[in-house]
């Protein structure tokens, strides 16, 4: 009998790890689940797989409009007048007219919020002169942060030949998109309304259900043709875990949905976040050459972070500094050298960038002469203390 009873607990017990596995296995062509902070992918099923992104393209197009943004090569206040070719687009739209003015502001609103194939293209124009430029730029910088496996032709997502990307890909633009986290501000908008230029109003609903119906979720975009199916790119963030979840080649908004929240379950059910050391605690010091300061205190770019199991205990972790002298000037956010971040066993489990924790100016003549003045003075005072 007990020999009977220990063949039914295991035998349950495999039933009870299959059900978990399909609770939170996609019914998706290709899906994938990434940690936001680490980037490690929690899940993955043929996440390589080359498809049509439909309206997920303009994750791509809001990390170029965003890194504009942030670089002050536009600004949110700039306005842009809708050219006849933006007007002009089909699919879904926020219905723009040729000579229309709207801020970069509002046009952002209908990109994110409502997926306007005519905002986009619009900004898309203001940004590099043309949407052709603009193209261009988004595969360029692709290539940069390492989603090699995408080919846009145009900034919308309407079906065309030789346009296509991969799950993966997909998280990786995500990820550098949620760098700039002022998109969640708008990706988070469930309702609103675009002013209209003769004074009506435009209702913009999100096409990403999940922002209202799903804690936490507070983006990115969804998509949707004939031959994309129905995909959707979200990300959600409980406590100070964020995650990233891709979908492509769903059959029906419903799936897309359910797809996604399995998937956001197991992330949030399964794993956990531990901050090592976030990016404010000071390192150490750096002498620096020809600055206004002689020493910069060395901070993390980012905060570390390990990911857990939720079982897992927490473990210590030293830091060693592997920073050269800084040649001044230098801002704060450039990378000036790394760190080695170091286990309780002498591993060094990861290696982080650092920077320093604010401008250093560089210095002018008369701070050469104040700084020999003083070491001049200071001289005097040892030699009187002598």
């Amino acid at each position: 009998m007990k020999k009977i009873y220990l063949i039914l607990l295991i035998f349950s017990l495999f039933i009870l790890n299959v059900n978990a596995k399909e609770d939170y296995a996609p019914t998706a062509k290709s899906a994938i689940l990434v940690d936001n902070a680490t980037g490690k992918v929690l899940f993955e099923k043929n996440a390589d797989e080359r498809l049509a992104p439909a309206s997920m393209t303009k994750l791509g197009s809001m990390l170029l409009i965003m890194e504009a943004i942030d670089s002050g090569k536009i600004s949110l206040d700039d306005e842009v007048t809708i050219s006849e070719e933006a007007a002009s687009m089909g699919g879904s739209q926020v219905f723009l007219e040729a000579g229309e003015v709207y801020k970069v502001h509002d046009l952002l609103k209908g990109v994110a919020i409502a997926s306007g194939n005519d905002a986009v293209v619009a900004l898309a124009e203001k940004i590099a002169g043309s949407q052709s430029e603009f193209v261009d730029a988004m595969n360029k910088r692709f290539k940069e942060i390492g989603a090699t496996n995408t080919n846009f032709v145009n900034a919308h997502g309407l079906d065309t030949e030789n346009h296509y990307s991969t799950a993966r890909d997909m998280s990786i633009i995500a990820r550098e998109l949620l760098k700039h986290e002022r998109i969640l501000e708008y990706t988070s908008i469930y309702e609103e309304y675009l002013e209209k230029n003769d004074g009506t109003k435009t209702w913009l609903v999100n096409t990403n259900k999940l922002v209202r119906f799903y804690n936490g979720v507070d983006g990115l975009k969804t998509g949707f043709t004939e031959n994309a199916g129905y995909c959707l790119t979200a990300t959600a963030k409980k406590d100070n875990f964020r995650l990233i979840s891709v979908v492509m080649g769903e059959d029906s908004t419903e799936n897309r949905s359910s797809d996604t929240v399995k998937m956001l379950n197991y992330g949030f059910n399964t794993f956990k976040v531990n901050i090592i050391k976030t990016n404010d605690e000071i390192l150490g010091k750096v002498r620096v050459e020809g600055g206004k300061e002689n020493y910069a205190d060395i901070v993390l770019l980012n905060d570390a972070t390990e990911l857990l199991k939720n079982t897992d205990d927490i473990s210590k972790y030293e830091f060693i500094l592997k920073v050269d002298t800084i040649k001044a000037p230098v801002k704060k956010g450039a990378i000036v050298g790394s760190a080695e971040i170091i286990d309780n066993e002498g591993n060094i489990v990861d290696e982080v960038d650092v920077t320093v924790n604010k401008d250093i100016l560089k210095a002018n003549l008369f701070d050469y002469i104040l700084r020999n003045f003083k070491m001049f003075a200071r001289g005097k005072d040892i030699i009187k203390q002598k």
